[in-house]
């Protein structure tokens, strides 16, 4: 089948309420907020967008509610250039909805979201023809069924699969088979294995499941990875950070551009730190997403920030 499109993504997006806080209060506490910001986001979602920026044929499939939210979310998407032609919208009911508190001495944020039941992905409607037309899928595990029969369909057709996981989701042990590069949160692989050491979980993973690479992002120090027998770090970079909503959407979206035009996995993790590290210089989950020249000059350039425990392991097997 013709490849239309570098890449499809199938899974979540949100709209996001930025409230900005001189400091994080208390427990019980109480603040004044400097900002209020109503910003597109969502893990897939932002991907998408970080990959049509970064000059690939984008198409996005999901689903939307029909409120204000959720039009709000479609013109984004449209605006940027990504297909949108199935998209499942939603009648009557509302589009995933987060309220992020950003502390503005740190650039880090707490999230508090909501995802009505009304928006869960039909599988039935995504079709091999949707996936079939992309050289690379990228899915996340909230709708396990809708992505585990996207990423089988992806598998019949030769192609490879990306994955972002935050959490443990029922049934997602169906979807991990039909992975072909899995980029975990810091603590999805610890907690998936109950194995603390988090390079005996890649490793027990990888075994079980067979994806060419396991990895993780480490949040301020980076990410790393276990591909063809080897321990793979990349150090974060330094940045001055307004934001750290969709730095990890950011990475996996520019993971997929880098599997796609055949980075070696060094450059493929240090890439995609650039990228989430330039789109923390911004507000919101997609403010600060930069160009192929952006990332490149961070990476020639930037300063680094490295965790010794994983530094002295990368290459440890």
């Amino acid at each position: 089948m013709k490849k239309t499109f570098d890449v499809v993504g199938v899974g979540l997006n949100a709209t996001d309420t930025l409230l900005l806080v001189p400091h994080f209060p208390a427990y019980g506490g109480k603040a004044p907020f400097v900002r209020e910001i109503l910003s597109p986001g969502g893990q897939v979602a932002s991907a998408m967008v970080t990959c049509v920026k970064l000059g690939l044929r984008t198409k996005y499939i999901g689903s939307v509610g029909d409120d204000e939210r959720g039009r709000i979310l479609m013109q984004t998407l449209e605006g940027s250039g990504i297909d949108i032609s199935h998209v499942q919208l939603r009648r009557d009911c509302p589009n995933q909805s987060a309220y992020i508190v950003i502390d503005q001495t740190t650039g880090e944020r707490t999230i508090l979201w909501q995802r009505p039941d009304c928006l869960r992905i039909v599988p039935e409607q995504i079709t091999p023809d949707q996936i079939h037309c992309a050289r690379l899928l990228h899915i996340d595990g909230h709708d396990t069924t809708a992505v585990e029969h996207a990423a089988r369909i992806a598998k019949t057709g030769g192609i490879p699969v990306t994955v972002d996981v935050d959490t443990i989701y029922h049934g997602f042990d169906r979807v991990l088979p039909y992975v072909d590069y899995l980029i975990a949160s810091t603590n999805f692989p610890t907690e998936w294995t109950s194995q603390r050491d988090p390079f005996l979980a890649l490793e027990l993973i990888q075994k079980e499941y067979g994806m060419k690479v396991a990895s993780m992002t480490l949040g301020p120090y980076g990410a790393m990875a276990l591909a063809e027998g080897q321990f793979h770090y990349s150090p974060a970079f330094v940045v001055n950070c307004q934001d750290t909503t969709g730095a990890g959407d950011v990475f996996h979206g520019a993971f997929g551009y880098a599997v796609i035009k055949g980075y070696s996995i060094d450059d493929a993790l240090d890439f995609s730190n650039a990228m989430a590290a330039l789109n923390c210089k911004a507000l919101g989950a997609q403010g600060g997403i930069q160009s192929l020249d952006a990332a490149r000059n961070l990476i020639a350039t930037g300063e680094r920030r490295a965790n010794p425990d994983f530094s002295s392991q990368r290459a440890r097997l």
